[in-house]
């Protein structure tokens, strides 16, 4: 006598390890953080091409903003007297005051105006667009200096003539009058760049936007049938 035939029973099936697993129906897969992008901003900013045009943008009307600054030097900054007199028959022109400071008070009130106009189109520019860049501190700099340059060329067609001969014969001998209003100290073209850029910079490592942190987790990490995280 046999013992019946039994068959064995079947072994438990057990998934691959790793085995893929079709998504469920409506399931969106979520974008990698380095490729968000809304349309016009990504994650650095905005595009080079917008930048750029910012930076013109910022260049025109801080160089415009120079009209003022010459306006204002040519009404604040003090006068340089001078006198004429004929000497041999001919005219010299002198100084009236040999040991005043006017001079010197000319290019401080160009320094000091340079410096207000300087901070305050730095803080204008911060205001109205949070972000650094290097095409915006740029275009402080280039527009500061062209700013200064302008404000210099039109303070000294607004002064007193050139000719101060022509000047001495119009007034008469003896009679004192301004000298034409320059600028000695050409480094005072540099005020108004040099604080734009230093206001700005400040301004951004005080109250500019932070960096994201590297590597932000985004969710559970993805796990395979047993648990494990997926290599």
């Amino acid at each position: 006598m046999t013992a019946p035939l039994t068959p064995p029973p079947p072994p438990h099936e057990q998934p691959p390890h790793n085995a893929w697993q079709p998504p469920a129906a409506g399931y969106v897969a979520p974008a990698p953080h380095d490729a968000v992008w809304d349309g016009s901003y990504g994650q650095d900013g905005p595009g080079m091409k917008r930048e750029l045009m910012e930076a013109a943008v910022v260049t025109v009307a801080v160089a415009v903003a120079g009209v003022l600054l010459g306006l204002l030097w040519w009404w604040l900054a003090p006068h340089v007297p001078l006198v004429g007199d004929v000497v041999d028959k001919s005219w010299v022109v002198y100084l009236s005051d040999s040991e005043g400071e006017q001079a010197i008070g000319v290019d401080g009130t160009f320094t000091l105006l340079a410096l207000a106009f300087g901070l305050v189109s730095a803080l204008v520019v911060f205001l109205v667009r949070r972000r650094g860049g290097v095409p915006l501190v740029v275009a402080l700099g280039v527009g500061g200096l062209l700013a200064s340059l302008l404000a210099w060329r039109l303070g000294v067609w607004l002064g007193p003539t050139h000719d101060v001969i022509a000047h001495a014969k119009q007034v008469g001998k003896g009679v004192t009058f301004s000298a034409p209003l320059k600028l000695g100290a050409m480094a005072a073209l540099l005020a108004w760049p040099m604080a734009a850029l230093l206001v700005h910079l400040g301004l951004m490592a005080l109250f500019g936007p932070r960096d994201p942190e590297p590597y932000q987790q985004q969710g559970p990490a993805p796990k395979d049938p047993y648990g494990a995280p997926l290599q």
